[in-house]
């Protein structure tokens, strides 16, 4: 497996690619991605675990684990369809029925079939349970009214999870009901968005009397916030089935401790100076302890004592720590800190700013983390919500 990677992964391209599904822009990204996946697939590397009769592999876990710690290690290309392969894919899988097993779940390995999320609207923020968005019974149709945003990976899409409100007299979780939708029905129009970093990936979505077939429908009428909140823990990471595949180009600590050896500090490497080195080693503990954090969760007898504390910690740690240590990287540099992508002086082409500024996503996505620390206290600490 790793000599077919070395063999098969594409060439940089003579374009930026960006750092995950959140940053696809240009159709020249899309493409490169998509093909990427579609190879990856076609080889049997993804999706390994997932059943032979919706595409995939039908094997062990264990096989998946392995080939997504190699992808990581030779910082092979992400897959562009993160939204299907780890989000509604694993959701279909474990409560849809076998039509909709039967008709989605192969095209989103492939890539044939690009997923988004239709779940923030634009004037809820993270307040998801105040979905405004209407979607009212039309005999073997839904008629959708309202809007979402941050919707990645919007323009190329085909279908879209949605979260809409059934119940027009509803209030709060009750009367939301949950969708699987085609991005091409009448009446629905993405805008792109533009980031601070001036790449696109974000999409507002606009439904104006969209028209969708009633089959979409996940579990039965009203019963959408329980079905969100699953998705939701296959977002977070908090429950397993994904399909595999890196979902986003990774600097890690060890890339951190190759950038202090190159950069200079009172005309040294900056990895001698000592305090430098301090907030390494603090980088490199971190890391390595929420690495095996990770594998005791799945041993019952370490972890017994509060069984929720690593899946519901899970993503306030990793996105938090990431962000934290793009920003050293930064500090590393000096006064190139301030230089950006396009720059000829600037410390690897800007590589480390302009990750830095696209961690921010990770730590808004899927509930920020002011959210992920409230979690955390009221249902692994038992604090009071007030």
């Amino acid at each position: 497996m790793a000599n077919w990677l070395q063999a098969n992964t594409p060439p940089k391209p003579d374009f930026l690619l960006p750092e995950s599904f959140m940053e696809v822009g240009t159709d020249a990204q899309f493409q490169y991605l998509r093909a990427w996946q579609k190879k990856l697939y076609e080889a049997g590397y993804l999706g390994m675990a997932w059943p032979e009769a919706y595409g995939g592999g039908g094997r062990p876990q264990a096989y998946q684990d392995i080939v997504n710690a190699e992808l990581a290690r030779q910082k092979c290309p992400f897959v562009p369809n993160t939204i299907g392969l780890n989000w509604a894919g694993p959701l279909i899988l474990a409560i849809g029925t076998e039509e909709q097993k039967q008709r989605y779940i192969r095209g989103m390995l492939s890539c044939d079939d690009v997923w988004c999320q239709g779940f923030s609207e634009p004037d809820n923020g993270s307040d998801l349970a105040a979905t405004a968005t209407k979607a009212v019974r039309d005999g073997d149709h839904y008629i959708l009214n309202g809007a979402k945003i941050w919707t990645s990976l919007g323009s190329y899409a085909k279908y879209m999870i949605l979260l809409a409100r059934t119940d027009p007299g509803s209030k709060r979780h009750a009367g939301l009901s949950f969708f699987l939708i085609p991005m091409d029905a009448p009446g629905i129009r993405t805008v792109p968005i533009r980031k601070l970093t001036g790449e696109y990936g974000f999409t507002q979505t606009f439904f104006d009397n969209a028209r969708v077939p009633a089959d979409g429908l996940m579990g039965r009428e009203g019963e959408g916030w329980s079905v969100a909140m699953k998705t939701l823990t296959f977002e977070r990471g908090a429950a397993g089935g994904q399909a595999g595949g890196l979902a986003r180009m990774h600097l890690g600590v060890d890339d951190v401790v190759e950038l202090a050896r190159r950069t200079r500090r009172d005309g040294r490497p900056a990895i001698e100076d000592p305090q430098v080195r301090e907030q390494l080693v603090r980088f490199l503990t971190e890391a390595q302890g929420d690495k095996l954090t990770a594998a005791r969760g799945h041993i019952p007898a370490l972890c017994s004592e509060r069984p929720d504390a690593i899946p519901l910690s899970m993503k306030l740690r990793w996105t938090e720590h990431s962000r934290r240590l793009l920003q050293f990287a930064i500090s590393l540099q000096g006064a190139n800190a301030g230089r950006w992508v396009g720059d000829a002086t600037a410390v690897d082409g800007g590589l480390w700013q302009r990750s830095y500024f696209n961690a921010f996503a990770a730590t808004i996505g899927g509930g920020p983390s002011q959210i992920q620390a409230n979690i955390v206290g009221e249902r692994v600490l038992g604090l009071p919500k007030d």
